[in-house]
């Protein structure tokens, strides 16, 4: 306010300063005289004129610049509460990871920029037993481990996701069918070191993984099945082991 007052009382004594100057100049050329309703005039009714329209103009630009600042600002918590929203409905509420339909889509987007990666595909080993021996909630605690656990077993910037009950999905960026082995190979054994108490014993768990790297020309769905094909290889030749093919054609 006391900016307002101010700027206000400058533009007030600037409009006085050019009342005077012009009644200086053109009533004595019009051939009057200067008297004292003159000098009143001259000098009141700017004065008091302009302060008060000016003060008023200030008011309300001040009033208008409140608004767009706090229209920016709720523009933003929007924006905020948006992308908070979008991330929300993306991942998966229990273990935090990319849902179903939001790994896929990051999967698409990365096949779209690199050709080179593998798709790994993890199944959590007799998950069916613990949850009907020991109840859903001890076997949502075991996907929480088992999730961390590929977490940990991941690279930095590789996508992974929850794809299903206790199956999880993991895209190795750029990964060759070496480095591909040795991540998946990772996560089976950081999941197999779990200790996992339950009704003071402790619950074994493990995980079975299939995984195919990327032909050139291959699609999701092909990826998909080469690596179900290679996770159902697992599962038949025991549980807790890793099969990884070179690419899709020669997974086939």
């Amino acid at each position: 306010m006391s900016r307002i007052f101010l700027k206000s009382a400058a533009v007030a004594f600037a409009s006085l300063a050019v009342s005077l100057l012009l009644t200086l100049i053109v009533v004595p050329a019009m051939g009057f005289p200067i008297n004292r309703t003159i000098w009143l005039t001259s000098t009141v009714c700017p004065l008091v004129l302009a302060w008060i329209a000016s003060a008023y103009t200030f008011w309300q630009g001040e009033r208008l610049k409140g608004a767009h600042r706090d229209l920016a600002r709720a523009h933003a918590e929007l924006a905020a509460a948006h992308r908070r929203l979008s991330e929300k409905a993306s991942r998966d509420d229990m273990t935090g990871m990319l849902n179903r339909e939001s790994f896929f889509a990051a999967l698409e987007a990365t096949r779209r920029k690199s050709d080179r990666g593998a798709l790994l595909i993890i199944d959590a080993d007799h998950f069916k037993l613990i949850n009907d021996s020991y109840g859903h909630l001890t076997g949502d605690d075991a996907l929480l481990l088992i999730a961390s656990a590929i977490e940990r077993g991941v690279r930095s910037g590789d996508v992974i996701g929850r794809i299903g009950g206790e199956e999880f999905g993991a895209f190795l960026v750029g990964a060759t069918e070496q480095e591909a082995k040795r991540v998946a190979e990772r996560i089976r054994r950081e999941v197999e070191l779990i200790r996992f108490p339950v009704d003071e014993r402790v619950i074994p768990l493990t995980v079975s993984i299939g995984g195919v790297t990327c032909g050139e020309d291959a699609g999701v769905s092909d990826l998909m099945r080469a690596a179900d094909r290679r996770l159902y290889q697992a599962k038949d030749r025991g549980r807790n082991l890793t099969i990884l093919d070179r690419d899709v054609s020669e997974a086939a």
